[in-house]
């Protein structure tokens, strides 16, 4: 099975639009999310994938499908209270590609990134800059699954879940 190994951070603030780029809107929704497994539909303008995911922490199994674009509206309302939205930016960093993700919706203002590896050693060597903030790597409160069901961490209560979550907002 494929494995995916990644870092993940949250920014204190959005970082500049020089640095970001043109981002990808996307939504994201969770079939299913139960302990460390988790069912994942992800819509773009161009493409759909489920991804089934399982583990915790730095190094996770991860399938990817792809989907029918017809196949994935069927599927959008199985995902009704575990959705969220964002626009993802992909930022050169050092010889590594960065995903920034800035969220809409229920989860306005978050700015979270992720950076992937081919392995372990590459992970634990790779230095984040300043702007990344502080690592949520294994922090399951910070998982993208978690904050469409729960909202985020760092609020009191935690944010209404993302229920809509039809359209990211710029």
């Amino acid at each position: 099975m494929p494995v995916e190994i990644e870092r993940a951070f949250v920014a204190d603030r959005r970082p500049d639009a020089e640095l970001l780029g043109p981002g990808v809107p996307l939504r994201q929704g969770y079939v299913a999310s139960e302990g460390e497994v988790e069912v994942r539909l992800r819509i773009t303008a161009d493409d759909a994938v489920l991804t089934i995911k399982s583990g915790g922490g730095l190094t996770r199994d991860e399938v990817e499908l792809a989907v029918a674009p017809a196949d994935a509206e069927a599927l959008w309302p199985l995902t009704q209270g575990r959705r969220i939205a964002k626009h993802r930016h992909r930022v050169p960093v050092g010889e590594r590609v960065a995903e920034v993700d800035v969220y809409g919706d229920a989860l306005e203002g978050l700015c979270r990134i992720e950076v992937e590896f081919d392995d372990e050693g590459a992970a634990a060597a790779f230095e984040p800059p300043a702007w990344f903030g502080r690592e949520v790597t294994g922090d399951d409160r910070w998982r993208n699954a978690s904050l469409a069901r729960h909202g985020r961490p760092d609020r009191p209560g935690g944010a209404a879940s993302a229920s809509g979550g039809a359209e990211p907002q710029a």
